[in-house]
């Protein structure tokens, strides 16, 4: 976990593009432990090299190194600091056209504290690596005084670690559109014969299509668990297990109507929004009907055995899958 801290970490001053902060956990990806530090400078010096590069190592599935410029990168106003970059390698096994967009640490630590200074981008700004720009890092990653002071535990005996932590940000071509298609007028009628006759405490109607999705109508005739023996009750539920992922929901409004026969002002109807998933229980109404006005001839729900029942959905979300 890192933690913000005023002291030891160094700050430059009005830059506010460099993110600083503390932590105990080491680099993840790549350490970099150098003994004799002040030998490594002076070799750099006496070849006259400014800079002095890692091994290669892979991480994310690239090949990368790092590069450390011990008396500071002049050329990027480097002077009197260390400087430190990420370089891209083995390039030349890289496809034609190639870039690779990265968000990254590098990190010195901290011997004294035993925590790692970790020196990013700020608000996560991912760099992109090309043929013409195949390294970024810090040109002031700390202050050559800061560095070489031994108060602050970053060269102690003339020995200094530094790391590397490297996401690449890779687009895959997954994703999906989600869209509400609304106004759909579709009705589906399920018209029950010899209502009477009916076996089992559930009936499923036959399934229908709506809004791109498939629905079957979930009825009891004497009731669920909550109306047994009092209502009717009703149910709509998604009917798309073989075609739609089961984790995948569907927001819908829709409404069931229990259709009176002698009365079209005097329908029964009940009209929700629910997300649905499939397979799963329905949604609708444990008390649709009573089953007394079920069974008054008089009310006209029940003519000649006959049950008539409505459903429309008229909104719903759907889901596009798109690739790259």
């Amino acid at each position: 976990m890192e933690e913000k801290s005023c002291h030891p970490v160094p700050r430059e001053n009005g830059n506010f593009e460099v993110a600083r902060s503390l932590r105990e956990i080491p680099p993840s990806h790549y350490t970099f432990k150098i003994k004799s530090f002040s030998l490594l400078s002076q070799l750099l010096l006496d070849a006259k090299q400014k800079n002095f590069e890692s091994s290669v190592f892979e991480a994310s599935g690239y090949k990368w190194k790092l590069s450390l410029y011990p008396h500071g990168d002049k050329e990027r106003n480097g002077e009197g600091h260390i400087s430190l970059y990420l370089v891209i390698a083995d390039r030349d096994n890289l496809p034609l056209g190639w870039e690779v967009n990265v968000n990254f640490k590098l990190f010195v630590f901290d011997q004294i504290q035993d925590k790692y200074v970790t020196v990013q981008d700020a608000n996560g700004k991912v760099r992109r690596f090309h043929k013409m720009k195949t390294e970024w890092g810090f040109a002031q990653l700390l202050p050559l005084g800061t560095f070489s002071d031994a108060a602050n535990g970053y060269l102690i005996n003339d020995t200094c670690v530094f790391g590397v932590e490297i996401f690449v940000v890779s687009y895959n071509g997954r994703g999906e559109c989600l869209n509400l298609l609304e106004g759909l007028d579709t009705t589906y009628t399920w018209k029950i014969d010899n209502f009477s006759s009916l076996q089992g405490e559930t009936q499923y109607s036959d399934v229908f299509t709506m809004g791109k999705r498939n629905w079957t109508l979930m009825l009891y005739p004497k009731g669920d668990s909550i109306g047994k023996g009092k209502s009717m009750s009703l149910f709509i539920q998604l009917d798309d297990s073989n075609t739609f992922p089961s984790c995948q929901k569907t927001c819908a409004t829709y409404k069931l109507c229990i259709m009176n026969q002698y009365h079209e002002d005097q329908h029964v109807e009940f009209t929700g929004t629910n997300c649905f998933s499939a397979p799963s229980y329905g949604w609708g109404r444990s008390s649709m009907l009573s089953l007394t006005d079920l069974h008054d001839a008089s009310k006209g729900f029940l003519v000649n055995n006959s049950l008539i029942i409505e459903a429309n959905v008229s909104a719903i979300s759907t889901v596009k899958n798109f690739s790259k």
